[in-house]
């Protein structure tokens, strides 16, 4: 009898878990989906040469993530960077933000990304002057 009481102790301990986790999942999607964008253009600098690739991103952090990891693994981010890159590994470039822009409550998607594109022409203009990829 007793052993069967622990039984279904444990398969509703069970249950509430999933039930938990269940919930907690929920919540970090919730957060997820509130949290604030910010995107914008950002520079990828070869120190080397100082040759520099303009870009933006709906999300900053995301696109700086991913230059990390290319980074540490050895890949090449953009073909543009693929000969500086190969000869010094990913080893040689800085990622560095030119502006930020957060994305407004009311704007859609779509015009927050027409937004970062402008903001990155914009930049472009002003740094014809240097070496662009």
């Amino acid at each position: 009898m007793l052993r069967e009481n622990k039984g279904v102790f444990r398969q509703e301990m069970r249950r509430g878990d999933a039930e938990m986790s269940d919930s907690s999942r929920k919540e970090r999607i919730r957060q997820y989906k509130e949290r604030k964008r910010v995107g914008g253009v950002y520079v990828i600098k070869n120190t080397q040469n100082g040759k520099m690739l303009i870009n933006s991103a709906a999300d900053l952090r995301t696109a700086e993530n991913r230059f990390e990891f290319a980074r540490t693994t050895g890949s090449c981010i953009d073909l543009k960077l693929r000969p500086d890159w190969d000869r010094q590994n990913g080893s040689g470039f800085v990622f560095e933000v030119l502006e930020e822009s957060e994305k407004g409550e009311s704007q859609t998607e779509a015009e927050f990304r027409a937004d970062i594109e402008l903001l990155k022409e914009m930049w472009i203009e002003k740094l014809s002057g240097e070496s662009l990829c």
